[in-house]
């Protein structure tokens, strides 16, 4: 069983300051590993700064951003109402000033993806997010930990 939060947020770009702080403060106090967190929440930064470039607002005016973390993943999603175009990765030139986000994402995630639910778009990332105790890491961080 895991644990999750789900955040109402402006759709306005000072929402993913706020984002980034509530995901990182939740995956702090259930004990995640530090670098999961870093990549959780620049994963989460990536996704919600499309939203608000690309997307319209929900029909509350509002976006969402949730996360979700069990058995030593996370998974984050922002949900907004919908743009002309299906998000997907890109492939940037090097002179590009954009377009790297999802690529990004692709790049840190597990997996990724997009769900339609009516007027809804959600974005969703899969990352691992391992315990830093060591309770539920991985292999590794066990490994780790016994040698050390």
């Amino acid at each position: 069983m895991g644990v999750s939060s789900v955040v109402m947020l402006p759709y306005a770009l000072s929402s993913v300051a706020v984002a980034r702080q509530r995901l990182c403060t939740d995956l702090q106090e259930w004990g995640v590993y530090t670098t999961a967190i870093d990549d959780a929440v620049l994963v989460v930064s990536e996704l919600l700064s499309n939203a608000l470039r690309h997307a319209r607002p929900l029909t509350s005016g509002m976006v969402r951003v949730a996360w979700l973390w069990s058995d030593d993943h996370v998974e984050v999603a922002v949900s907004d109402g919908g743009a002309a175009t299906e998000p997907r990765a890109g492939r940037p030139t090097m002179s590009s000033l954009g377009g790297r986000g999802l690529g990004i994402v692709e790049y840190v995630a597990e997996s990724w993806g997009v769900r339609h639910d009516g007027e809804t778009t959600t974005v969703w990332a899969v990352l691992p997010a391992p315990h830093a105790n060591g309770q539920h890491a991985n292999g590794q961080v066990a490994a780790l930990k016994e040698a050390g």
